[in-house]
């Protein structure tokens, strides 16, 4: 099988073809040519206005509802929302809902993510049931696949239990990940605390809550050793603390949510719960950090922080609402309003080294693991629109310009036009 793809900008700086306007052929889901210009007969036409392409697009925090909440979205549905973002893996949160702390529940998402063109790559816990309590089996479920280890969104509080996590997991290279929340500063918060959540009288999280867990998180990894990944940081001293860290030598990683770069705290203030998140939309001061946090590396990954919930827990009272958006659909066009084209990419394709995940860059020889795209298209996000089974998107109805057609991996083809 030949899919001939015409007159492609490639955006991919890992390619000697970066930022050139070639014709690419595939053959059997590998690129055999580049070329300025290519003549075949048999072979399927990708062609379409401002045709872009990348390397497949990378989420390390996606939730879906199975196994438990399959309603909220299942595994299938959920990667196929993920290839129609531009995704071509995605690492699997194991979250209170669909828990993920033993190599046959590893197993179970890994199989169920089988034959589509967007890869899963499962975490374990670090706690047995994500309790906080008791060391969960992270050698059995790193030898079944899980990439890291993640009590999703949960105050790591056990102290000694993470120290246990990180010696144990640098026997074997693991990751282990630590939500950056003490929830005792938190309390009982539902936005960022400051101007405008004394003007809406809602309780607020403080950014204390994030730093002072930051704080702590590297003072334990100086001591361990290890790798460690701090997830979702919203905060500008939370970027000075991971660059300081990391100017010491010690292996931390990070990551932020594209609606932390986008938005925030004053899109609440007609109490949308669809701008309910977690970590909570903060200052501007933290917004222009942390997108300068991106733009000079100190902050390795953008994630969409895909979080699908039943309508039910968004149509209720602000304080009663659960947090969450949806983003794998919307999560180009979003970062391309607060920097440019190639940046976008970037931050959307580097890091997956830090979950052992491989690239493939746009050349000869190299299989087929693509995100075709055009920057200039503009839409509106509609419910209707989207392809995950839950909307509860902080998005809809705003436009959009930037969108994803689908991508090109593991043999499969989704290019919609």
């Amino acid at each position: 099988m030949k899919i001939l793809i015409k007159s492609a900008t490639i955006i991919d700086a890992s390619s000697p073809f970066h930022r050139q306007t070639k014709d690419i052929l595939l053959q059997d889901f590998q690129i055999i040519q580049v070329e300025d210009h290519i003549e075949t007969s048999d072979a399927q036409l990708v062609e379409f206005k401002d045709l872009h392409v990348s390397q497949g697009w990378f989420d390390s925090s996606v939730s879906f509802g199975e196994p438990g909440f399959e309603e909220r979205e299942t595994i299938k549905n959920g990667l196929k929302s993920a290839a129609a973002g531009g995704f071509t893996s995605v690492v699997l949160n194991s979250n209170p809902v669909s828990i993920l702390n033993s190599a046959s529940q590893i197993d179970f998402v890994k199989t169920k993510g089988l034959h589509q063109a967007c890869t899963l790559k499962p975490l374990g816990t670090v706690s047995k049931e994500g309790q906080g309590s008791q060391l969960a089996e992270l050698f059995d479920m790193h030898l079944h696949g899980a990439v890291g280890f993640y009590d999703y969104q949960t105050d790591m509080s056990n102290t000694e239990l993470l120290k246990l996590a990180l010696q144990y997991a640098s026997d074997f290279d693991g990751l282990v990940m630590s939500f950056p929340l003490d929830s005792k500063l938190s309390k009982a918060g539902v936005m960022h605390e400051g101007v405008v959540s004394t003007s809406l009288g809602l309780p607020g999280m403080s950014s204390s809550s994030e730093i002072s867990r930051i704080q702590r998180d590297i003072e334990l990894l100086k001591y361990t050793g290890g790798r460690l990944h701090i997830p979702t940081i919203s905060c500008k001293e939370s970027v000075d603390l991971i660059k300081q860290a990391k100017a010491e030598g010690l292996k931390v990683s990070c990551s932020v949510a594209i609606d932390n770069l986008v938005l925030t705290d004053e899109a609440l203030m007609d109490f949308d719960t669809n701008f309910k998140l977690n970590p909570p939309l903060r200052t501007s001061s933290d917004q222009k950090a942390l997108l300068k946090g991106v733009k000079d590396g100190t902050i390795d990954l953008v994630t969409s922080n895909h979080n699908p919930l039943d309508t039910e827990l968004k149509q209720v009272t602000f304080d009663q609402a659960a947090f969450g958006s949806v983003g794998l659909e919307t999560s180009f066009g979003a970062l391309q309003s607060v920097m440019s084209t190639v940046q976008a990419v970037d931050a959307l394709t580097r890091g997956k080294s830090i979950f052992k995940i491989e690239s493939q860059p746009i050349d000869i020889g190299s299989k087929a693991d693509l995100c075709l795209f055009s920057p200039s298209t503009t839409y509106q996000v509609k419910a209707e629109s989207l392809i995950s089974k839950s909307k509860n998107s902080c998005f809809l109805g705003q436009s959009l310009k930037g969108k994803a057609h689908g991508v090109i991996a593991n043999g499969i083809n989704t290019i919609t036009i």
